[in-house]
């Protein structure tokens, strides 16, 4: 559980792969894109930091959150990457649609996981307001995105050393 005022997006480089040699999907939700824009740029300049190039991170726009399934499946299908991060964000409003938007991203994306060898890195925030995730994208708690690219070059390194035994 996160705490008040710490910053979870700090990471160690040296103790990381170096991301040089990966290639990575990016798909990102354009609502809320207040909040998804600071998302990707946190995961942008993590990844950037960590050794990986512009010409290997692909990025595709899908319309909402819950498109983010799709678009990281055809990115797989098409796109050569090594791993795939979604990023969106669904504010919890008056009506069940929040549930249901969040159920079936989590859901679909586990589903990617279990289904493909690409793993997908699941940087859907789901705040009950939006200050909530002003915080998670550059605010207060850090950057979800800086902590998804973290994720995904660890995940590209297991899936290249599992692929190579």
């Amino acid at each position: 559980m996160a705490t008040a005022n710490k910053n979870l997006s700090q990471y160690d480089k040296t103790k990381l792969p170096n991301a040089k040699d990966f290639r990575f999907g990016i798909v990102v939700s354009e609502w809320n894109d207040h909040v998804t824009e600071g998302l990707y740029n946190g995961a942008i300049a993590a990844l950037l930091d960590c050794g990986a190039t512009k010409e290997n991170i692909v990025r595709w726009n899908v319309p909402g959150s819950f498109e983010l399934v799709y678009g990281a499946q055809r990115m797989i299908v098409t796109q050569e990457v090594d791993v795939v991060i979604t990023i969106g964000c669904v504010i919890k409003g008056e009506t069940m649609h929040f549930e249901f938007v969040c159920e079936g991203v989590t859901q679909g994306i586990k589903d990617l996981n279990v289904q493909t060898d690409v793993p997908v890195i699941f940087c859907l925030l789901t705040d009950n307001n939006e200050q909530q995730s002003i915080d998670r994208s550059g605010g207060i708690h850090g950057n979800k995105g800086t902590e998804a690219a973290i994720a995904a070059i660890k995940m590209a390194e297991l899936r290249r050393i599992s692929e190579n035994k």
